[in-house]
């Protein structure tokens, strides 16, 4: 079972070089994706008059895609791109993260989320990202399960699946299309954040919480299934592959 293969760490991990290059490199990839992204939300809200709401949920979800896209790209080698508590918690059901660097990066992950909407704050004048809270809570939370599934299942695939072989730049690629896909699905009337870091900090500087909870329990409930899918059935215990037989 994928549960058995969590690992603790050590605290002494924490101050480790490579650790906290790792999490230096998750603050900078979340602003990377963040800024940008809500940047569009910020300057298409202003900007579209006429267009009505279609053009700025596709502009949102170039938006978001192509940001993902560059931030995962720059953190792939350093700190594998997560970008995402809920895909970090995903690693971390794998096996694939230890649970104190788990919470190095998440505490990086919202640090550098909250940081880029105050740098928005101060770049725009004083415009704020608002939160928007559902009104239908549990309608939401099953739109961010299915929604964070495909996106971690995706990260599974890509990214963590020993068996991937040499994916290069098809593993961000196809991680910042399923963003954008999932926003252009409709999941965007409901939230569709897929990442509890962008909700927190939207939530964080309107001080604004009302249904907060469904982004961090959707997201990781979908991240969970679908690193429980992905590890049981496609990669399982043995992923010893067959080496060619050669003669000498």
């Amino acid at each position: 079972m994928p549960i058995s293969r969590i690992a603790i760490g050590n605290l002494v991990e924490v101050t480790k070089p490579d650790a906290l290059k790792a999490a230096l490199a998750e603050f900078i990839c979340t602003i990377t994706f963040v800024f940008p992204a809500e940047g569009c939300n910020l300057v298409f809200s202003k900007m579209i008059t006429t267009a009505g709401p279609a053009a700025g949920l596709i502009t949102a979800s170039l938006s978001h895609g192509f940001a993902l896209f560059a931030a995962v790209s720059i953190g792939a080698n350093i700190s594998g791109g997560h970008v995402n508590p809920a895909v970090t918690f995903s690693a971390l059901l794998g096996g694939y993260i230890t649970l104190f660097r788990s919470i190095l990066y998440w505490i990086a992950q919202l640090l550098g989320s909250v940081v880029s909407v105050y740098l928005l704050k101060f770049a725009t004048n004083g415009l704020e990202v608002s939160p928007y809270p559902p009104t239908l809570p549990w309608n939401a939370v099953i739109f961010e399960i299915v929604l964070t599934f495909l996106l971690v299942y995706t990260y599974y695939a890509t990214s963590f699946d020993p068996k991937k072989g040499n994916m290069g730049i098809i593993s961000p690629i196809a991680i910042g299309l399923i963003v954008a896909a999932n926003i252009l699905s409709g999941g965007a009337l409901f939230g569709a954040a897929m990442n509890p870091a962008i909700a927190f900090a939207q939530a964080f500087i309107s001080w604004t919480w009302t249904y907060h909870w469904v982004y961090w329990l959707g997201n990781f409930i979908g991240a969970t299934v679908a690193a429980l899918v992905y590890q049981i059935i496609f990669i399982g215990r043995d992923t010893h592959e067959q080496l060619p037989i050669t003669e000498y």
